[in-house]
């Protein structure tokens, strides 16, 4: 705690020599078109009116942080510095909060335009990395590196359970049509649902194609939610089971031969994108990486696409991702409705799979009933859905080993948000 109250008393004093700067040189906070004027009424003095010196002074004041600091920037710094405390504190998705906490900060520290280090300059190292979250290249390499990770063995000694999968995903048709009652484009609608899958990469590729100016909302809405999911997710759960449904014991998985887990991806692959061939890019890689894992004879690239290979999109993505929140692009009302919506989507989704395992329980005998608990893990949330899965499971019946389903549900999740991102697609371009 002690740490913390340094840090923010580290951004307030920061903010109090900012003011204290503007005042001595009698200059307010201004914008950057602002500060191009001052700048050239600068080089316009006569060396007889002012020192050399103290004209290189204000030239280099009206070049730095200090002259376009404002509350705004504070604010996002602020944010950024949460997302930190999260990760290293809590370690709430540290892979993901921790780089997107640190590109927030890299975001937002003001400059004056034309000096080519903003995201969205033309011609900035930051604009250049961000082209893979604009052009939706990074996206379909994280899936890559999902399927070199995943194993699909549960879903397939247990198929009916990717209906879990597809149940959750009701919330993102709820916040698609809630979007539109609120005054977005259908395209934005579109691009804010998909929030509702909890799946990072499926709403950034879906909101470079749709709504690229809500990128920055979108995605850092999505990762938030993911790194709530143990917060999030357990009252739902809670509330909608009663005592005799979350000990249930669910039948263990059979064992799953190596053809059926070569033949799954390239099966899984036409049968999706038949359905839904805008999902190609992102389920065509996610597949692609499954096999090779699951053919035993290309080791060397599951293990690079597993391992290096996402590691090193994630950085860049989440990275320019956090950048992308400048004070003045991403604080705006849309911002605070998408954030509003994205907690109302991912509780829908939650909500949809669990009382769709109830649904599903009123047909299955009694030796084939499934735990509610597991229709959670419906939402793309991978693995951490699947964890709060057995996590419940194990406060009411500490015997009870439920990881596995619901592993089963979570893949089916990763799945159906890219086939429901596929259909919106279809529909809206």
């Amino acid at each position: 705690m002690k740490r913390i109250v340094n840090f923010f008393s580290i951004l307030v004093v920061l903010l109090g020599v900012t003011f204290v700067a503007q005042t001595f040189a009698n200059t307010p906070i201004v914008d950057s078109q602002d500060a191009q004027v001052v700048q050239e009424q600068s080089s316009d003095d006569s060396p007889q009116e002012e020192s050399q010196i103290m004209h290189g002074l204000k030239q280099f004041y009206t070049n730095s942080a200090f002259a376009h600091f404002t509350y705004q920037h504070l604010i996002m710094i602020l944010a950024g510095g949460f997302f930190i405390f999260l990760a290293i504190r809590y370690n709430y998705e540290p892979l993901l909060l921790l780089p997107i906490g640190f590109g927030i900060i890299i975001g937002n520290v003001p400059f004056v335009e034309g000096m080519q280090v903003g995201i969205y300059e033309e011609g900035s190292v930051m604009n250049y990395l961000y082209f893979g979250v604009l052009k939706g290249v990074y996206p379909p390499l994280i899936f890559l590196g999902i399927g070199a990770m995943t194993d699909f063995s549960s879903l397939l000694s247990n198929p009916k359970l990717m209906f879990l999968g597809a149940a959750a995903q009701v919330g993102i048709f709820v916040a698609l049509i809630t979007a539109l009652l609120l005054g977005f484009t259908p395209e934005q609608a579109g691009a804010i649902g998909i929030i509702g899958g909890a799946d990072g990469p499926t709403a950034i590729f879906i909101s470079s194609r749709l709504a690229p100016n809500l990128i920055g909302a979108i995605a850092i809405a999505a990762y938030s939610y993911m790194a709530l999911v143990p917060i999030i997710q357990p009252p739902i759960m809670k509330l909608l089971t009663n005592k005799k449904e979350r000990v249930i014991r669910m039948k263990p998985a059979r064992q799953v031969s190596k053809l059926e887990k070569i033949l799954f991806p390239i099966f899984g692959l036409l049968l999706t994108t038949t359905f839904s061939p805008p999902s190609m890019p992102l389920l065509g890689m996610l597949f692609f990486g499954n096999l090779l894992k699951e053919s035993t004879v290309t080791k060397r690239l599951a293990n690079t696409a597993a391992n290096p290979l996402i590691d090193i999109v994630n950085i860049l993505l989440c990275v320019t991702v956090g950048a992308s929140t400048q004070a003045d692009v991403f604080l705006t009302s849309d911002s605070l409705l998408i954030f509003g919506l994205g907690a109302f989507s991912f509780v829908i989704a939650t909500t949809g799979g669990v009382l769709f395992a109830k649904f599903m329980n009123l047909f299955l005998s009694k030796e084939n009933k499934i735990n509610p608990l597991i229709g959670n893990s419906g939402v793309s949330a991978v693995p951490d859905s699947a964890r709060v899965s057995q996590h419940e499971g194990q406060r009411y019946d500490p015997s009870n080993h439920l990881l596995m389903h619901a592993m089963a549900a979570n893949v089916s999740g990763v799945i159906g948000s890219a086939v429901a991102a596929g259909v919106l697609l279809s529909f809206l371009t």
